[in-house]
């Protein structure tokens, strides 16, 4: 957090290891370590000199840095946020989640934990730039989860799923299913119905789907 503090507009941080400590308030020994633990994990990317140091946020450091501040943002503020918003524009699938969605290992559970069984097959939308932190939030929340299982072909691995409300009409899940070819940036949403026949959508509608937050259902 106080490297992000400190980035300069070219994504870069100048600073060196006695700089860092009177900011973080250890000796300089701690500091030093905690750069290194930082590179190890691949979070920042460092570039030693005379002059001190340049180091960079990666990729997966500020995921992780939006993680904590989107935890601590659905902890602050669960009062004010009771919904989380969520839009995205129908694409074709691959016909994976029809293929999920029929197997008998998980549909009796989604009967029990979420109170339907889905139409065989998924409501793929790409989520809007806007809606792709919205998306992360997910990944901080309490889910329901659907335990996956062995059968003779293959293991198949947990769903977790998120209780919603498509285009303010049907109820349905978001399931983020733990192996799937798509990546966080498509929603695989099920419904007890086809969503694109009940709702008339085709490739290019633009969808609402709408996440409650709430506790976390028994298994």
């Amino acid at each position: 957090m106080r490297l992000a503090e400190d980035e300069r507009g070219n994504g870069t941080i100048e600073t060196s290891t006695p700089e860092l400590a009177s900011k973080i308030k250890p000796s300089q020994q701690p500091a030093s370590r905690h750069l290194k633990e930082l590179e190890k994990l691949r979070h920042i990317e460092r570039v030693i000199s005379s002059r001190g140091e340049t180091v960079r946020i990666t990729e997966k450091g500020r995921e992780q840095l939006q993680t904590v501040y989107l935890r601590l943002k659905v902890a602050l503020e669960k009062e004010k946020t009771r919904v989380i918003t969520l839009e995205g524009e129908v694409v074709s699938g691959v016909g994976e989640g029809a293929y999920y969605m029929s197997l008998e290992g998980y549909k009796e559970q989604f009967r029990v934990k979420l109170g339907f069984e889905p139409y065989p097959g998924t409501l793929n939308l790409r989520l809007s730039e806007s809606s792709l932190l919205q998306r992360k939030i997910l990944d901080t929340l309490d889910s329901v989860t659907v335990k996956g299982f062995d059968n003779d072909k293959r293991t198949y691995g947990d769903v977790e799923c998120f209780s919603a409300l498509i285009q303010r009409r049907v109820r349905g899940a978001i399931v983020l299913i733990d192996r799937t070819h798509y990546t966080p940036s498509t929603l695989e949403v099920v419904a007890p119905v086809r969503l694109r026949d009940e709702l008339g959508l085709k490739d290019g509608d633009t969808v609402i789907v709408e996440v409650s937050i709430g506790r976390k259902r028994e298994d």
